[in-house]
């Protein structure tokens, strides 16, 4: 295999992309790739969902298998290569929470996204294949969201990893700081929710009664002040979901520009969202955590 090609992969789709169009889907799994080549791939038959051939607008559906072919990466041997800078490869491998044959769970910072994009020329998917050529990304977090992210070490971990999550049987916890007080000390949210574009361009999730199955439990940890601390577990992983279902209570999540029109708390310059717990089944019952960056506890302190 020539520099700049990957394996050939199977994906299987969570339940976050069910819904999302093949020819986006592909855009994102293969980064920085010319729109022509995604469609060209799919007319050739090269990409395939459980073996059959597709066109570019087919919907994909929770479970779906895709097979993504191996492809010249436009930024190795044929044009400059990403560059990562040292020392994120470096702080990244100082935040890796664990690692073993079938995968790493690291500790991501807020801010870094998970891969590259619109004027960003790396990102955290990036920085993982630096450290492991074979590490794949098994779920996502919001570029403002600190905390666990798993990263499977090959294609077949991958798919037994995606699958655990798939079947609801990984677990996770989030902290999260939100303006104003929930109506009860635990209050489950089950409140469909679908992707939008709003009149700035921006993508945006909306709780509607056609959009997908999306659950969320709140638990308030501490009172500070007019604001409630919170531990927050999801059973689905839609995109923005915790913020979404915080902004639909009343109490949207504290420094979320996007969701919470207010005034963030003195001194709060990102958002409070942590992902801290994560559990997983497999190959093993093992469970991760990741401490409340110092930032977040910082605005605690004031507030208390």
């Amino acid at each position: 295999m020539s520099e700049g090609v990957s394996s050939v992969r199977e994906v299987v789709v969570d339940a976050d992309c069910g819904g999302q169009r093949l020819d986006n889907f592909l855009s994102r799994e293969l980064g920085q790739v010319p729109r022509s080549l995604v469609y060209r791939l799919i007319r050739t038959g090269q990409v395939r969902i459980n073996g059959g051939r597709v066109k570019p607008m087919r919907k994909l559906e929770t479970g779906d298998r895709v097979r993504i072919p191996p492809v010249r990466d436009p930024r190795s041997s044929d044009g400059p290569p990403v560059k990562v800078p040292q020392a994120r490869i470096t702080e990244m491998e100082g935040r890796i929470v664990h690692r073993q044959d079938e995968f790493i769970v690291v500790d991501k910072p807020a801010g870094l996204a998970s891969q590259a994009g619109t004027g960003l020329a790396w990102g955290l998917n990036d920085i993982m294949t630096r450290i492991d050529s074979r590490a794949v990304p098994v779920h996502r977090l919001d570029r403002e969201t600190s905390g666990l992210m798993l990263f499977a070490l090959g294609a077949a971990n991958a798919r037994e990893l995606q699958q655990c999550f798939l079947s609801g049987k990984v677990e996770k916890r989030y902290l999260a700081l939100l303006d104003g007080h929930l109506d009860q000390p635990r209050v489950d949210v089950l409140m469909p929710l679908k992707k939008i574009r709003d009149g700035s361009g921006q993508h945006r999730v909306v709780p509607v009664e056609d959009g997908q199955p999306a659950r969320s439990s709140f638990k308030r940890l501490e009172q500070v002040g007019k604001r409630d601390f919170v531990e927050v577990r999801i059973e689905t992983g839609r995109t923005h979901q915790i913020r979404a279902h915080a902004q639909y209570l009343g109490t949207p999540v504290a420094g979320d520009e996007r969701y919470n029109p207010g005034s963030p708390p003195a001194g709060l310059d990102r958002l409070f969202l942590h992902a801290g717990y994560l559990r997983l089944p497999w190959p093993e019952d093992q469970v991760f955590s990741a401490p409340l960056p110092v930032e977040l506890n910082q605005i605690l302190e004031r507030l208390r």
